[in-house]
């Protein structure tokens, strides 16, 4: 099966690709239609060195951090905005249901590739499981780069839905193939009411020569 180039024409979508992704997506736990926000207490360690604060979480740009520390602060802010945008609600259609898919089966431990055409990502799926997101990001002004999301392990919530709770991004040049960096995600996550929060996160990454743990703890969870 050959690659979509750029001047191409759309490509014809495959239904049955169309339905693997959809299936997925569909097993994958979100925040619930109505969720309307959570406040909670938040300690951040990093390699040892400790600030708290208190959060609230309304969505993917209403996130609400105050800590001592305005690096760690704007950090933690990130945080919880990325976990905002994975959780939150959203239709098949509104996300990767918009594009043409197509797939191929190339015996990969990770499952089928799925192409997101137009999008610039390719996905794996097995066993109904989204396990590997591939994307290149290029936008005008900015240097372009990729990365691979490889999902390790995750949870069944108790809505039979699949979590997340531990994934590797491998951040590399598009260009020329150069690794530019790995970071080692672990969550776990706390059910207060009908929705599944935030209560640990975990990232260890390479910083300005070294390595580098940080924690985030959440406590005191409080639904809005």
């Amino acid at each position: 099966m050959e690659h979509q180039k750029p001047n191409q024409p759309t490509v014809a979508d495959d239904p049955k690709a169309r339905e693997i992704l959809r299936q997925a997506f569909e097993k994958t736990s979100r925040w619930q239609k109505d969720f309307t926000g959570f406040t909670a207490d938040l300690t951040v360690n990093v390699n040892g060195k400790e600030t708290s604060g208190p959060v609230m979480v309304k969505g993917p740009r209403e996130v609400s951090v105050q800590l001592g520390e305005a690096d760690v602060q704007k950090w933690a802010q990130e945080q919880l905005g990325m976990i905002a945008v994975h959780r939150g609600p959203r239709t098949f259609e509104e996300s990767d249901g918009k594009y043409s898919l197509t797939m191929e089966e190339d015996g990969h431990p990770f499952g089928t590739k799925l192409i997101i055409h137009g999008s610039n990502s390719f996905y794996r799926v097995k066993d109904n499981r989204i396990t590997q997101i591939n994307r290149t990001m290029a936008h005008p002004g900015m240097t372009p780069f990729a990365f691979t999301i490889n999902v390790e392990e995750s949870s069944v919530t108790q809505d039979q839905k699949n979590l997340t709770t531990k994934y590797c991004v491998y951040y590399y040049s598009p260009t020329d193939g150069k690794l530019n960096n790995v970071e080692s995600f672990t969550d776990t996550h706390v059910r207060i009411g009908s929705s599944d929060l935030p209560a640990t996160r975990r990232i260890i990454t390479y910083e300005n020569g070294g390595v580098i743990v940080k924690n985030l703890t959440f406590t005191n969870h409080k639904l809005i």
